[in-house]
């Protein structure tokens, strides 16, 4: 058996040499990231923050509503950048975790800071010239207030692939490896814990709109204790006669038919009219016809204990749609 040369490489020190260079790639875009970052946020904290302080354009209470927590997630970063310039992963980052509830304050406070910035651009004389004047500065390349109000988030996002991919290719008897460990874990959870928040504001968004456009008795209380899935148009097939077009939304726990308001109504044009709401937790789903992905369109019968719906459409990609999103819907509920 031949051994092998003086030149051949051994595939340990192979593999620890590509997670060095994975290591040492992701450390440098951590660092020039991180120091762009402080930039942006150093930059809105003085043309935004700092002169809103100072002329009174904003009132405190508005002011609070509008950037959250952004003055501390200034600091937050002005502490861990000369950890990351020193080299210091580990320590660094481990610190910088005791600030991450910042990253989850700061977007509960979006859909207020989002509601607050709409208002006083549209009443605001003074704060709408104000923010036209400072987005006009070259320092921030042409980004709106309402662009530069993300940066944080999306900020948690890169640390979480970066610090994640980080821990990854640290091997275990560095000494920073338990750190960088235990910091790519809570970054992450932090991530979804912010990501949760960010899919229930959405969804509180769909449920206010949703139940703007519903008259009704049956259409009171939609904007709680539920998920919206889709909405869209089908044809409700009844046991005589021609179809139907109705509004369909979907929710987790229950199927909501509408009817178009007559378009020269005085006060609810362009709204609907609720004329049943379907538990789906009593539903039994079938496709009649529709499989074969042809250009015929579909056939779907929902079954409840007391009636059943034939819901068509022409479009069988669209009634497929309609199809997955009922099944998710009645396994959630099962």
């Amino acid at each position: 058996m031949e051994s092998p040369g003086p030149g051949a490489r051994c595939p340990v020190q192979d593999q620890r040499a590509r997670w060095e260079r994975k290591r040492a790639c992701t450390a440098r875009e951590l660092l020039e990231t991180e120091r762009r970052y402080q930039e942006q946020l150093g930059l809105v904290a003085t043309y935004f923050l700092g002169i809103l302080k100072a002329k009174g354009t904003l009132r405190p209470p508005e002011r609070q509503a509008l950037f959250g927590s952004w003055e501390l997630i200034y600091g937050a970063s002005q502490e861990l950048l000369p950890y990351l310039e020193g080299g210091y992963w580990g320590q660094g980052l481990e610190g910088f975790c005791r600030h991450l509830e910042l990253y989850t304050q700061f977007a509960a406070n979006t859909e207020r800071s989002q509601t607050t910035l709409k208002e006083q651009l549209k009443k605001n004389k003074c704060f709408r010239r104000f923010v036209r004047l400072q987005e006009g500065r070259p320092e921030f390349g042409g980004l709106q207030l309402q662009d530069l109000l993300s940066l944080p988030l999306q900020r948690l996002q890169q640390y979480e692939n970066l610090v994640v991919a980080l821990a990854e290719n640290t091997g275990p008897n560095s000494p920073d490896h338990k750190q960088l460990t235990r910091a790519a874990r809570l970054v992450s959870e932090t991530a979804q814990r912010v990501h949760s928040i960010g899919r229930k504001q959405k969804n509180d968004q769909h449920l206010r709109r949703v139940q703007a456009l519903l008259s009704g008795r049956q259409a009171k209380g939609l904007t709680s204790g539920r998920w919206f899935l889709r909405q869209g148009w089908l044809l409700v097939v009844p046991p005589r006669g021609e179809p139907r077009p109705r509004m369909f939304f979907l929710f987790s726990d229950a199927l909501l038919m509408a009817k178009p308001r007559p378009p020269l109504h005085l006060l609810q044009s362009g709204r609907f009219s609720c004329r049943a709401l379907y538990p789906m937790a009593q539903c039994q789903l079938q496709r009649v016809f529709g499989h074969s992905g042809g250009s015929c369109g579909g056939l779907l019968s929902l079954s409840f204990p007391y009636e059943k719906l034939l819901l068509m459409s022409t479009d069988q990609e669209e009634l497929s749609c309609w199809y997955n999103s009922l099944t998710l819907a009645i396994n959630q509920k099962n």
